[in-house]
């Protein structure tokens, strides 16, 4: 059936531009009868509003044979509804001048735009329609769902990086969900229909299980007012029961080795931490936040510094760590060989393990971790002067189970941490017991 585009988004073109006086950053939160979290965020400094629709749904939720669901829907959710046809949802917030997109993760999937105040009634009205009453219709799928193949074959298995990630999840959560990639396996793909999304769509969506995140230029009447006015009417629903991904402490020493198009071989070390969800004390997440940036966050970082600038065995040097998991989470140190060394890959684990064994012998000067305070710090009080950085960490924090209250504390439990915080991070986490490697070696030439 064709939808008609005569009843799409009356408001489009009447709603006047408003000016909001400035004024100090507040946040504010509130919920409507229907469960809708609502978080607003004053931030007065220029005329844009970043507004960002949460579900708590994503490929963390996904029962095994069923991977890659939450992707492939939000890839659908853009394919027609009540009151737009298909591709409409971005053409009519381009033509307002807004930026819009969406992305899938583990833990959530999320729909966000950002535009003139002005505009914001009309990005409400359209995420308001789409988890509501999105097409889903069987021909659509059948053609999205090549487009999503194709998406994982040039963003994943065509791509090292990304396929070693893929590999090193695999292993690194032999107990927990996280283990499945967010596109999904090719062989759950090559399964997947329309049934399951439109089930799917009806298990998740809905206003108790989303957070409506919107920071800048606003007041938060003038959000209560739109966000009542457009998700106020739709109704709450029973959601599925949801258990936290948490993983077994010290699963044991796992080891792949891969052969990909890479010119120099790769060593990935990963270790099973706790989250910021998850650990019985949070002071070791920021712990564990400040040992990344101590090992490898800097050129000043002791990883990146003697083993990359001074000793140089590798070219290449990164450590992740995410905090904002609503499950356990990894500790990633990620390295590749320089071109002039002959050392194979388990010479330069066992040298990055003497590095790592100093911390837990002894731990960091004062002056090295207040480097790596401040650079931290920094690096998070200049991601805060966008406004789609803070809806985004506000809208983390509430998906996973936290509040955002905890954006406001960073600073102070940054400072908390000691050397001898450190090094109890060090020694518990960053052991044997908690290890997955993967080592990467440049493909063999079978002409």
């Amino acid at each position: 059936m064709n939808i008609s585009c005569s009843r799409m988004l009356l408001c489009i073109g009447l709603l006047p531009l408003m000016a909001v006086a400035a004024s100090p950053q507040t946040t504010h939160e509130f919920t409507l009868d229907n469960g809708l979290k609502v978080v607003v965020r004053q931030d007065h400094r220029a005329p844009v509003v970043s507004s960002q629709l949460w579900v708590k749904v994503g490929s963390s939720h996904e029962h095994p044979g069923q991977s890659g669901l939450s992707h492939a829907l939000e890839h659908m959710l853009f394919k027609g509804s009540s009151k737009a046809c298909a591709g409409a949802y971005a053409t009519t917030l381009e033509r307002l001048g807004a930026r819009e997109n969406a992305f899938t993760g583990a833990d959530v999937t999320t729909y966000h735009q950002t535009m003139t105040p002005g505009r914001l009634g009309v990005a409400f009205e359209l995420m308001a329609d789409i988890i509501t009453t999105a097409r889903l219709a069987d021909d659509d799928f059948s053609t999205e769902l090549e487009v999503i193949k194709e998406e994982r074959s040039s963003q994943v298995d065509d791509d090292p990086r990304s396929l070693t990630h893929e590999r090193l999840l695999s292993i690194a959560y032999p107990a927990s969900s996280y283990a499945s990639p967010t596109i999904g396996w090719l062989h759950d793909l090559r399964r997947m229909n329309a049934a399951q999304l439109r089930a799917w769509y009806q298990a998740w969506y809905a206003p108790n299980n989303a957070t409506l995140v919107v920071v800048g230029d606003v007041s938060v009447e003038q959000v209560k007012g739109l966000a009542q006015r457009y998700f106020g009417p739709i109704p709450r629903r029973d959601i599925p029961p949801v258990m936290a991904p948490l993983e077994l402490a010290e699963p044991g020493e796992r080891k792949i080795t891969l052969q990909l198009a890479v010119h120099t071989p790769r060593l990935i070390m990963s270790f099973n931490v706790p989250s910021l969800t998850t650990a019985e004390n949070r002071r070791s997440v920021y712990a564990l936040r400040l040992l990344d940036t101590l090992l490898a966050g800097s050129n000043s970082a002791r990883i990146r510094k003697r083993l990359q600038f001074t000793e140089q065995l590798f070219s290449e040097v990164s450590s992740e760590y995410d905090a904002f998991n609503r499950g356990d989470s990894l500790f990633i140190l990620s390295t590749e060989l320089d071109l002039k060394q002959t050392i194979t890959l388990t010479d330069a684990e066992n040298r990055l393990w003497q590095l790592l064994d100093e911390l837990k012998t002894t731990p960091p000067e004062a002056a090295e971790l207040e480097r790596a305070r401040t650079t931290l710090i920094a690096n998070q009080i200049y991601a805060g002067d966008s406004i789609e950085h803070q809806a985004h960490t506000l809208g983390t924090l509430e998906s996973i189970g936290l509040s955002w209250r905890l954006m406001e504390q960073e600073t102070e439990e940054f400072n908390k941490v000691t050397p001898q915080d450190i090094q109890h991070a060090a020694s518990t986490y960053l052991t044997r017991q908690r290890l997955s490697v993967v080592n990467v070696l440049p493909e063999k030439n079978n002409g």
